[in-house]
């Protein structure tokens, strides 16, 4: 994880610097919306299998279709271990295994990412009906730029379904420009072993 970190850091430097004129795609000028957290976050019931329908896209993510993660509640962790699987983009299935947990400085619904090869980004929950939908941000402000990424969850493998429509809504009100999401491809391919 510290070199990642390292690497966003060197890149980050370069794009600052007036001899480098290209951005990386992942990295854009502004700062991270200021999103409200979702109270009374119950961790135990957001637990089990979620899809991910539509996503602002992530460089780092190997997979692009049929993307699904399991979340399993530890009490004595107080997070989730979690596995997310999909399929690359030549069609090879791949899976990633992390955790995502709360933090002491933040209310439940403010988490944060720790897998092995993916820097310690937030993981903030800002709407949830458990069993339907979940709408999710995570960006980082780096002086006057920002990496953001933003996910629809959804308990069924579908696309233009209930939750897309729902977090569209809260996205767009949370000042997050849904028009930057792509759809993630849930086809008859699709092998969800996360």
């Amino acid at each position: 994880m510290a070199r990642f970190f390292l690497l966003v850091l060197v890149i980050v430097a370069s794009v600052l610097s007036e001899e480098t004129p290209d951005i990386p795609k992942f990295l854009t000028r502004g700062n991270c919306a200021k999103v409200s957290y979702f109270p009374k976050f119950d961790l135990k019931r957001y637990s089990g299998r979620w899809y991910q329908t539509d996503v602002i896209e992530i460089p780092y993510q190997p997979y692009t279709k049929c993307i699904n993660s399991f979340y399993e509640y530890s009490e004595p962790k107080y997070g989730y271990n979690v596995r997310t699987a999909g399929l690359t983009p030549e069609g090879e299935h791949l899976k990633k295994e992390g955790k995502i947990y709360p933090t002491e400085k933040f209310p439940a619904s403010h988490m944060l990412i720790d897998f092995p090869t993916i820097m310690g980004y937030p993981y903030e929950i800002i709407d949830t009906d458990y069993d339907t939908y979940s709408c999710v941000y995570s960006c980082v402000n780096w002086n006057s730029y920002k990496t953001e990424f933003a996910f629809v969850f959804s308990r069924t493998p579908e696309n233009n379904g209930p939750a897309t429509a729902k977090c569209k809504k809260v996205f767009n009100e949370s000042g997050i420009d849904f028009s930057k999401f792509v759809p993630v491809p849930h086809t008859e391919e699709c092998v969800y072993r996360a």
